[in-house]
């Protein structure tokens, strides 16, 4: 009988801790079967949001867009920069089509990728030293600490890269420093070249003696800016008398590239006027159609004044943003107008500088190709 009433108290015990462990067994193997199935049914975890994203994770965002961005510059008959247009005040034309626009803005603070391009051919001998401290001044100018970038590129029959893009003024200045005038074998100057010892290589000594504009403008778009940091606005300041003697590449080939990578070129056609022609007419379609300008300076202050209007013409552009009407991926050009609308800035004739058009898609095409000088900086 006293068994019987101690036990009865520890079955009762018993049989309490066997239920409380069975549910809690149930609620756990209920809770695995309902994360097994939410992980069956999603594969794929929730895209990240970019705020989402801890700022050192190594994680890369994406983010498609469909507009289509679009830099220019307004001026009046004085070539004075107007800065208080509104969005009201012009229409934007995509293949004659109006276009809604869904961002316009002035005076952006964007960040630059600039590529400095020196014509170190014959015709640019006796220029070179003014043209190269002009550039390190414009640089020295242009540059801002931790937001701005570039790169030096020489080039001949060759193109070589002196230096990659750095916001180093310090290192832009000693590529430039090292670009030099390299006479062709058997130069024995006023542009004449003689027959005498042959070459070591017959097809290096031919690059030399000869200029290669549009391959040089090429390898810069294709190779170096598409490497440029993103979301800056791209440009190309090119060097050179625009004689081309030796590209495999045509004019419109290089404008294409250039527009493919959004650089804007700014050409400054200079050289030997004494003994070689200056193509003003080649300088001036390049940059009329990559929304650049083309100068020909006369004097070294008029080289100065070329690169401090450049300066000034990156600064003080509008941007305005778009989605095309025509939505089809199919690699066409896409022409592009801007149309001053308003009555009263219509009669000021305003001047509006902006590329002439776009490709939708990029298309492979092997490039000519850019070599690093050695020895050069990082």
């Amino acid at each position: 009988m006293q068994y019987r009433e101690i036990s009865r108290p520890f079955v009762l015990l018993v049989l309490v801790f066997l239920l409380v462990c069975g549910g809690i067994a149930s609620r756990t193997e209920s809770a695995k079967n309902e994360q097994g199935a939410a992980a069956f049914a999603s594969p794929s975890p929730t895209p990240k949001n970019r705020e989402e994203v801890p700022q050192d994770s190594d994680e890369v965002v994406k983010v498609e867009t469909n507009l289509t961005n679009i830099f220019f510059t307004a001026a009046d008959k004085n070539k004075r920069f107007i800065t208080n247009l509104k969005a009201e005040d012009i229409r934007v034309f995509e293949d004659g089509q109006p276009q809604e626009v869904f961002t316009f803005q002035q005076n952006i603070d964007t960040p630059l990728s600039i590529a400095i391009l020196i014509d170190t051919s014959i015709s640019e001998q006796f220029t070179l030293p003014v043209e190269k401290a002009a550039a390190q001044a414009f640089l020295e100018n242009v540059m801002r600490p931790q937001k701005d970038e570039a790169a030096v590129i020489s080039f001949t029959g060759d193109t070589t890269l002196e230096q990659g893009f750095t916001g180093s003024v310090e290192r832009l200045r000693r590529a430039i420093e090292r670009v030099e005038f390299v006479p062709p074998s058997g130069y024995i100057g006023g542009g004449v070249v003689v027959n005498g010892t042959p070459p070591i290589s017959g097809t290096n000594q031919s690059l030399a003696g000869s200029t290669a504009v549009w391959d040089a403008i090429w390898a810069t778009s294709e190779e170096l800016l598409g490497t440029s940091a993103e979301h800056t606005r791209r440009a190309i300041i090119l060097l050179t008398d625009g004689d081309d003697t030796s590209s495999r590449m045509k004019i419109h080939e290089a404008v294409e590239r250039a527009q493919k990578a959004d650089a804007l070129i700014y050409a400054i056609g200079i050289g030997d006027r004494y003994q070689f022609n200056v193509n003003e007419g080649a300088l001036r379609k390049i940059a009329e159609q990559t929304g650049g300008r083309a100068y020909f300076p006369q004097h070294e202050r008029d080289l100065r004044d070329a690169f401090s209007q450049i300066q000034k013409d990156l600064r003080e552009q509008y941007l305005v943003a778009y989605s095309p009407t025509n939505k089809a991926r199919d690699g066409s050009y896409r022409k592009i107008e801007i149309q001053v609308v308003n009555p009263a800035l219509k009669q000021q004739s305003l001047k509006l500088n902006y590329r002439s058009g776009y490709f939708a898609k990029t298309g492979a095409t092997e490039p000519p190709t850019t070599r690093k000088r050695s020895g050069g900086d990082q």
